[in-house]
């Protein structure tokens, strides 16, 4: 009887099925997670009402910095052009938010215009006003670079007496909103400029929360030579720490980033292979922006929990409406206390509490009236939410990242010219095992004289040795037995167990090779076979 009525109620607890996983991400946000933000008014405590724009849109660079660091220069440098509104120079030039973005046609796109295109993610941002949206733009470019990624370029943060000067909107609330949304926030340091002012420290800090997305370039590296570098690299760090107050101070990348000559080249390979690395990490965004999103959005969830369970827990306080007032202030200047008998009643992890001065500040200016008593059953979902259909999307996830896996990384400008096979300038030509690749004669063959008295050495019958004689040999490397047996299979040695001189040389010079720190390819370059096995 009424069997109707079960059937409809096991169709409830089947898990929904998603296509895709921002599609998933979506409809889990707008069923679990809104309805607990709009009954607490999360959005006027903490961050706005998401969009679907925001899990759309493509992943986007944050740049921060003080003025003269190279932000706009680092952002032509990817490009390889320049971009409409670009101005660069050593005074603060840049005084807009600057949302370089892709277009088919170049233009720009004026902030309050921006703010109102429903299918762009900046909708939130008119909250900060006329004063911000006439500093704020966006431009569209055509470049490859931009059909991957969106970078924001940011105003120079003042020093000295100008940082006393009123920006006249809320620079390190808008930093804080980009920050939420980005997947990399790119703290730029100037080597000849390592102070942290006071307003470059309240960025730092609006942001320090995404700890996980933060890098750190310190460019211009060029302009002192290497013992000046290492004094400047340990100040910045010194610097940094007293700021960041973490035990682990996020990657830091040293370099000179735009199409200049060095001013010292000593530091040339250094410069190459922490831009190689930079790069890699910025070209890896396209495929784990799906990570990205959905770690933020648990982030959102547990923090939207959290708020419940205090919002609730101020309105089962307050008295009735005589003596309100001073109750409010009790409550407000004890909220410590609040915070940590949450923390014991529900297991509430103390890193997930919201920072409790923005909280004193938000709470004395609000209506408390708009506060309602704890419901159970939101807390509910949410909690369904992050038990089961977080687990759903992490594996539609790994699934994605097989089919993007063989999707091209970011193409176009300087991510062309970083992975350079074809020139004999590209990263790491001309070394290792590519060194003589533009020669005729076999590479070996320049260091023959001491390979050969090292295989005369071994006491050879008949021109060869014994495997066993030479692995003897070859183990006097120390290298791991794996790397061995790897430069054992590229010499091609394991044919008849005897080797000739050529093959012991052949080996020898990859024993070389790998000990001079250079990685070993997959199969034999062209240039390293003995001219005897090429016909």
């Amino acid at each position: 009887m009424f069997s109707w009525l079960s059937g409809d109620e096991s169709r409830k607890k089947q898990p929904e099925i998603y296509e895709t996983v921002l599609e998933g991400m979506k409809k889990v946000y707008k069923a679990k997670i809104l309805p607990l933000e709009e009954q607490y008014n999360f959005h006027d405590f903490h961050l706005p009402k998401l969009s679907d724009p925001d899990f759309d849109a493509k992943p986007m660079i944050l740049l921060v910095g003080q003025y003269s660091t190279g932000k706009t220069t680092f952002i032509r440098y990817l490009l390889e052009r320049d971009f409409p509104g670009i101005r660069i120079g050593p005074e603060p030039t840049t005084d807009c938010f600057i949302a370089v973005m892709y277009g088919e046609q170049d233009g720009i796109i004026p902030g309050n215009a921006l703010v109102v295109d429903p299918k762009k993610q900046f909708r939130p941002l008119s909250k900060f006003g006329n004063s911000f949206l006439n500093r704020f733009q966006c431009a569209l470019v055509d470049s490859p670079v931009l059909k991957g990624i969106s970078i924001v370029d940011t105003p120079g943060i003042l020093s000295g007496e100008k940082q006393r000067t009123d920006r006249g909107y809320e620079f390190t609330g808008i930093l804080e909103w980009f920050a939420e949304r980005v997947d990399r926030i790119i703290l730029l340091f100037d080597a000849h400029k390592l102070d942290i002012s006071d307003e470059f420290r309240r960025g730092i800090e609006a942001v320090k929360n995404y700890e996980e997305k933060i890098r750190i370039v310190l460019n211009k590296a060029d302009m002192i030579d290497h013992q000046q570098l290492m004094r400047v690299y340990g100040a910045m760090m010194w610097s940094l720490g007293k700021v960041l107050k973490t035990p682990e101070v996020p990657r830091v990348y040293i370099g000179s980033f735009w199409d200049q000559p060095l001013r010292y080249d000593s530091n040339r390979k250094l410069f190459e292979a922490e831009e190689q690395d930079l790069f890699q990490d910025l070209q890896s965004l396209p495929r784990n922006s799906a990570v990205r999103k959905l770690n933020d959005l648990i982030k959102r969830a547990r923090l939207a929990k959290v708020h419940a369970y205090i919002i609730s827990s101020l309105h089962k306080e307050m008295p009735s409406i005589f003596k309100r007032d001073s109750k409010r202030k009790e409550l407000i200047k004890n909220l410590d206390s609040i915070f940590e008998k949450l923390h014991l009643e529900h297991q509430i992890s103390p890193g997930d509490f919201p920072d409790i001065e923005h909280m004193r500040s938000v709470l004395s200016k609000y209506d408390w009236a708009k506060f309602h008593p704890l419901k159970p059953r939101l807390l509910d979902a949410v909690d369904r939410m992050l038990a089961e259909e977080v687990a759903q999307l992490s594996a539609m996830i790994s699934t994605e990242a097989i089919t993007k896996s063989k999707e091209p990384l970011l193409s176009g400008g300087a991510f062309d010219g970083v992975k350079d096979v074809q020139s004999p300038f590209g990263f790491g030509r001309g070394e290792g095992v590519d060194a003589g690749s533009d020669e005729r004669e076999w590479v070996v063959a320049k260091d023959r004289h001491k390979y050969d008295s090292i295989f005369d050495s071994l006491g050879p019958i008949d021109g060869k040795v014994s495997g066993a004689t030479a692995k003897a040999e070859m183990v006097k490397s120390k290298l791991p037995n794996s790397v061995l047996g790897k430069i054992w299979k590229l010499a091609d040695l394991d044919k008849d167990g005897m080797l000739d001189c050529d093959e012991f040389a052949l080996a020898m010079h990859l024993i070389n090779v790998k000990l001079d720190g250079h990685e070993l390819p997959a199969e034999l370059p062209a240039h390293l076979v003995p001219p005897k096995k090429k016909f």
